[in-house]
């Protein structure tokens, strides 16, 4: 199985200079929980539900925010992007992409072209998602 098998290609992308505003309503509408940072067409970084969580005032659309609170929704992305993120291509096998889970401590995977240009996500939940329909298949088929 390859990268290409298990990749999500609903991809959404934001640049560096976006407001945090336009990723917290990217999260809320859609249920992902990463997206990719483009800079120049290329993968530059990645930025999570946690990396906003982290960014923002607790108090945002409670009765205490303050100027200061909805102030953080003015930060861009390049304030809290992780960046260089470790990317594999559309043709890494799966023994590839679950090394650089092990390997590393975070929860998704970029897949880009050999141009960088992003392809696809993988997330440790797409990975438990292609196990237990290898697992169900293999049980279908001995029964």
């Amino acid at each position: 199985m390859l990268a290409s098998d298990l990749m999500s290609t609903k991809l959404l992308t934001i640049g560096l200079e976006d407001k945090l505003s336009v990723v917290k309503e990217i999260f809320e509408k859609v249920n992902i929980h990463h997206l990719v940072v483009i800079e120049l067409g290329k993968v530059f970084g990645v930025v999570s539900d946690l990396d906003l969580f982290k960014a923002l005032s607790p108090n945002i659309g409670k009765m205490t925010e303050t100027l200061r609170d909805a102030a953080t929704l003015n930060k861009r992305v390049y304030h809290i992007v992780s960046r260089n993120p470790v990317v594999l291509q559309t043709t890494a096998t799966i023994d590839e992409v679950i090394q650089v889970f092990n390997t590393h401590s975070f929860s998704c995977i970029p897949i880009v072209d050999h141009d960088m240009k992003p392809r696809g996500i993988i997330t440790l939940r797409d990975i438990i998602k292609a196990l237990a329909e290898r697992k169900l298949k293999l049980y279908m088929n001995s029964h």
